[in-house]
């Protein structure tokens, strides 16, 4: 049984091609959910990549594939892709893989560094694969889209 979360921790970690380094003060498996809960000052990097959290809980599928990641508590990241940079926060993030989907909760803002444009709203989520954005407020949060407009020079 150790050695079967031992392999799920490696998948985890070589989910990727590239190396991801995961620390935290506590790491919980749990084979019956198919989880494993890192706990208490999580940091994520993977290449120019990182995210920061009070925990991560990592859910696999009956084939022990990833499916599913889940940051807690005062969630910060930044996403450094070759045509892709971003930053961003909230209290709750998460992030589906295999759909390569981004879902985030409570005070949730994303900068995006390339195209200088801020999103801020109570739930913001971001679709990788067609670029797809929806940020959702409330009546007295309202969502908030902040762009430069680029001016034509004229000859």
């Amino acid at each position: 049984m150790r050695h079967f979360w031992l392999s799920v921790l490696f998948l985890v970690v070589f989910v990727f091609a590239d190396k991801i380094e995961v620390t935290a003060e506590q790491m919980e498996a749990y084979e019956e959910t198919k989880e494993i809960h890192f706990i208490g000052n999580v940091k994520i990097k993977q290449n120019k990549s990182w995210l920061d959290a009070d925990k991560v809980i990592v859910f696999f599928d009956e084939n022990n594939e990833t499916k599913e990641y889940q940051a807690l508590g005062d969630v910060k990241f930044e996403v450094k892709e070759p045509n892709r940079h971003f930053k961003g926060k909230a209290q709750k993030v998460q992030y589906f893989p295999l759909i390569s989907r981004y879902h985030l909760y409570e005070q949730a803002t994303i900068d995006d560094l390339i195209n200088k444009r801020h999103l801020a709203g109570t739930e913001i989520m971001l679709d990788m694969t067609t670029g797809r954005s929806t940020v959702k407020g409330k009546k007295n949060k309202p969502v908030r889209f902040i762009f430069d407009i680029q001016k034509s020079e004229k000859k």
